[in-house]
């Protein structure tokens, strides 16, 4: 199943850019089936639109499944340099609520709720002239997206981009990164799989990455700025490497989507400058009937796990919007990374993971 997109008008002024508090919602036009769990999602403006955004940011979907509001963030694979249309790349994790949703139901002609582009993992945010961009399964996206915007800028950046997966079957974008390769004469690729595939013409490297197969691949990393993103087990055995490799961990970005059934843990006590507890606020939730202290120090979400009271929510850090609720009465400083929209902010929704109380506050839950 296919649909079309109406032909552009090339000469006609660029379009304004795509806004998710304008916009909210973008079109499935196209879905590719890129190795056997994993698929890329094509999505449009529903009307002439460009978006702008640093290769490596994402944007979080908004989806009703089973009749429940989930949230979930996933990094742009496409890049910036095609403003036209932008992609997600899912791979299909057993039991995941979001990634078997898209693959068994997202099709061509459907619209998502959307908020973003957001994000600080860009290579674009602290440019370089040598980079090693070092991927662990999907974790290629955010990186594919750098390379692409590079590749179409004709950069001349050095580039070292090694990517690990379970086995050959599993490697995303063989034949567009070969491609690339050929355009950019700085670009270098390495593959390490975990296992070979049966009958496979695979000639890369078999194991995982450790410091003698990643001292081969690029002789000289630690003179590179280091661009990381894959699953936290293989993040953290990176940054291990690396520093016991002596590298310059100032120097090491990563990026990673960790969704949590529960807050983060509470705050510590603080004291103020006159030598006094931290001021107290009271809590309301006025649907639930519940209500609860939360100091100034803590997030509102905090307190309320501390008092046994289960919110909902996911990232804890402001990025998916899970917990968004309306503020019915008092102050809140809300310090979030792009879970929800401007116009929501002043409507008087918060995000209770990243608010904390300037005084009493009631919501609507």
């Amino acid at each position: 199943m296919s649909t079309s997109l109406h032909a552009p008008d090339f000469a006609a002024p660029a379009s304004p850019p795509w806004s998710s508090d304008r916009d909210e919602t973008l079109r499935c036009v196209q879905v590719r089936q890129e190795t056997h769990d994993v698929k890329t999602f094509v999505l449009a403006a529903q009307g002439p639109r460009s978006f702008r955004y640093l290769p490596g940011q994402f944007i979080t979907l908004e989806l009703d499944i089973a009749g429940s509001r989930v949230n979930r963030c996933y990094t742009l694979s496409s890049t910036p340099t095609r403003p036209d249309l932008v992609s997600i790349t899912v791979k299909r994790v057993p039991g995941g609520t979001v990634s078997n949703w898209l693959h068994d139901n997202l099709r061509p002609g459907m619209t998502l709720g959307v908020i973003g582009p957001s994000g600080e993992f860009s290579c674009f945010k602290a440019p370089a002239q040598r980079y090693l961009f070092l991927s662990g399964g999907s974790g290629v996206t955010p990186l594919m997206s750098m390379t692409r915007a590079l590749h179409d800028l004709g950069s001349d950046a050095d580039i070292v981009f090694a990517h690990c997966a379970r086995s050959p079957a599993d490697v995303l974008f063989p034949e567009e990164l070969t491609l690339m390769a050929r355009n950019m004469a700085q670009l270098r690729l390495a593959t390490v799989c975990e296992q070979h595939t049966p009958g496979s013409a695979y000639a890369g490297h078999i194991g995982r990455m450790d410091a003698a197969r990643l001292a081969h691949i690029a002789p000289d990393f630690l003179q590179r700025d280091v661009y990381t993103c894959g699953p936290a087990p293989f993040m953290a055995a990176v940054r291990q490497l690396l520093a016991a490799a002596g590298y310059d961990m100032r120097r090491y970005r990563e990026e990673s989507f960790s969704f949590a059934d529960q807050a983060q843990p509470e705050a510590q006590a603080q004291v103020d400058g006159d030598g006094g507890a931290t001021a107290t606020h009271s809590i309301q939730l006025q649907k639930m009937g519940q209500s609860f202290s939360c100091r100034a120090d803590q997030t509102i979400l905090q307190a309320a796990t501390a008092a046994g009271l289960r919110l909902p929510s996911s990232c804890s850090s402001g990025i998916c919007g899970t917990c968004k609720t309306k503020k019915i009465s008092g102050q809140v400083e809300m310090k979030h990374a792009g879970g929800i929209r401007p116009r929501e902010i002043d409507q008087g929704w918060i995000l209770p993971c990243c608010s904390k109380p300037v005084s009493d506050v009631a919501l609507d839950r």
